[in-house]
């Protein structure tokens, strides 16, 4: 199993309305290195949804439900989407400060390449981030 953190703003897409929707697609992906992040996951892999620009923390676990295919918001056919389903929510959410400020996550993606939408994380940083936003890896 792989794991990931997925980037949306929380009043674009939220945590809330992946929860009510059950299922979600996520789409809109415009960077080439987190389309090949979205290409490389695998049904059951799991990801953080984290809220961008407003809040910026991992709010709840998600699973990856469908392996990426054409972007239907993409009229180049150049981009991917792929299914999730939320898990969890977070107890706690775990704020980019509160990850910053632990130096076992000094080498995070989130932390070392800000900006990027869906990026990899390891099964090490998953742990700690899982302790700290109370989830069960």
């Amino acid at each position: 199993m792989n794991y990931w953190l997925m980037k949306s703003e929380p009043d674009v897409y939220g945590w809330p309305k992946l929860v009510a929707d059950k299922r979600g697609r996520w789409d809109g992906v415009r960077n080439p290195i987190a389309r090949r992040n979205l290409m490389h996951m695998k049904v059951g892999d799991r990801a953080f949804f984290y809220h961008s620009n407003i809040g910026k923390e991992v709010v709840g676990m998600m699973e990856i439900a469908r392996e990426h295919y054409p972007d239907p918001t993409d009229k180049t056919g150049k981009w991917v989407a792929v299914d999730v389903k939320p898990l969890a929510p977070a107890k706690t959410p775990a704020t980019l400060a509160a990850i910053k400020a632990e130096p076992r996550l000094k080498e995070m993606a989130l932390v070392r390449y800000a900006r990027l939408s869906v990026q990899p994380v390891t099964p090490a940083e998953w742990k700690l981030v899982c302790r700290m936003a109370g989830l069960e890896p």
